[in-house]
């Protein structure tokens, strides 16, 4: 079964053109703006202008509050080439407004480096990354909460054969929520605080020009600086495809199990199936269809019921209707199972929440860099607990610009 996945892969990962396919010591041709031995691809965008009418995601009996609200984001990739190496940065701002609920405005940054170093038969890659925001932490929590992350991930691989590498990985996460972020009366620097580090070994193949396929195992420990009833260590199998953006399909996945132990007694193992991909194609240049999906365990705010299988996919389709209009139409569904700790009480035992959103909006382009659009999204939770359901509908219009 799995050498037949991989067949499929190859055949689609066929480049869409006779196009040369350039080098990663070549900065790739999206990038507009040169200066010196630097490349970037410069962008603005205006997001979510419009209504929010369930800023807080409260009950329809609590009365939810509407307002009007807009997103700035400003970013840029960065390439530079130094040596036989090559620089990528990613830099990312995201200013956020509402006119009446102003504990809901924000400012967030997000800093993503990418190192690598290619020689004949070494590869090193470093990525740190660094993350200050304020917003949603998943779908459980509800309340945009300040926090922090930041840590990265490193590999060194050794050419094997010659489209073969055999590496090690290692990587490095820490969660630090604001001291006044508070949930549902639970501090959540004090709940979710955290380090999380991992180690491994990996194997990757480069089966055509566009399609890498590899196994990895990974054993991971995640430590909780002031909750250490959350403290666990997992052991984990993947095997994954990656198309390069030049690809029929573009994007990654994965698939594989882990054995997920908390070590505080009582709170059972989660041992099973984990998954992600995010993938797209685009069919004869003028309907693109997207899809993305997860499953894997997630850490709970409540201290009884501490972690979450998460389980979820959502997708979309665009199509070029005619001219420079386009249409799209997306959804997506998730579920939040949760996991009881032995003796001790909770509202609804073995709970489920479910989160299903679905919506669409229409698209104008002025030219390759600038498109306008109006989107329309409706959200809907359920929950064995009537508190933790919610309807929201949120419309507005955007602009996007490339420089």
């Amino acid at each position: 079964m799995c050498a037949a996945v991989f067949a499929a892969a190859a055949a689609l990962s066929a480049p869409a053109s006779a196009q040369s396919i350039p080098d990663e010591a070549e900065a790739p041709p999206t990038y507009r703006v040169r200066i010196g031995p630097i490349a970037m691809n410069p962008r603005i965008q205006l997001a979510n202008l419009g209504v929010d009418d369930n800023v807080f995601n409260e009950p329809t009996d609590q009365n939810p509050k509407k307002d009007f609200t807009l997103t700035i984001t400003p970013s840029t990739d960065m390439w530079m080439r130094m040596g036989p190496s090559r620089l990528l940065l990613n830099v990312k701002e995201d200013l956020v407004w509402f006119q009446k609920y102003d504990s809901e405005r924000s400012a967030n940054s997000s800093y993503n480096l990418d190192w690598l170093l290619s020689l004949n038969r070494l590869r090193v890659d470093l990525s740190p990354k660094f993350l200050t925001t304020r917003d949603r932490p998943g779908y459980e929590i509800d309340a945009r909460s300040q926090r922090r992350q930041y840590g990265g991930v490193g590999t060194i691989e050794l050419r094997a054969f010659p489209r073969t590498f055999i590496g090690v990985t290692g990587s490095t996460e820490r969660v630090d929520f604001d001291s006044v972020a508070v949930f549902d009366g639970v501090n959540l620097r004090e709940a979710l605080n955290r380090t999380v580090q991992a180690g491994g070994v990996a194997v990757r193949h480069q089966l055509t020009p566009l399609t890498t396929i590899g196994v990895s195992a990974t054993r991971e420990q995640s430590r909780f600086e002031f909750s250490p009833l959350r403290d666990s260590d997992s052991t984990s199998i993947f095997a994954s495809v990656t198309f390069d953006p030049f690809a029929l399909i573009k994007g990654s996945a994965k698939v594989g199990y882990r054995n997920f132990h908390p070590l505080s007694p009582g709170l059972p193992d989660f041992t099973g199936l984990t998954a992600s991909g995010d993938l797209s194609y685009t069919l004869l240049g003028a309907t693109r269809f997207s899809v993305n999906f997860t499953r894997d365990v997630q850490y709970s705010y409540e201290i009884n019921q501490p972690y979450y299988l998460q389980t979820g996919a959502g997708g979309s389709i665009t199509q070029q209707i005619f001219g420079p209009f386009d249409v799209m139409a997306r959804g997506g569904a998730q579920r939040l199972a949760y996991r009881d700790r032995a003796g001790v009480f909770v509202a609804t035992e073995n709970r489920t929440d479910h989160v299903i959103t679905f919506g669409g909006g229409i698209g104008y382009h002025f030219g390759r860099d600038v498109r306008w659009g109006l989107n329309v999204d409706q959200y809907h939770r359920t929950s064995d607990l009537t508190a933790r359901q919610y309807d929201a509908l949120r419309y507005g219009t955007s602009v996007t610009y490339g420089f």
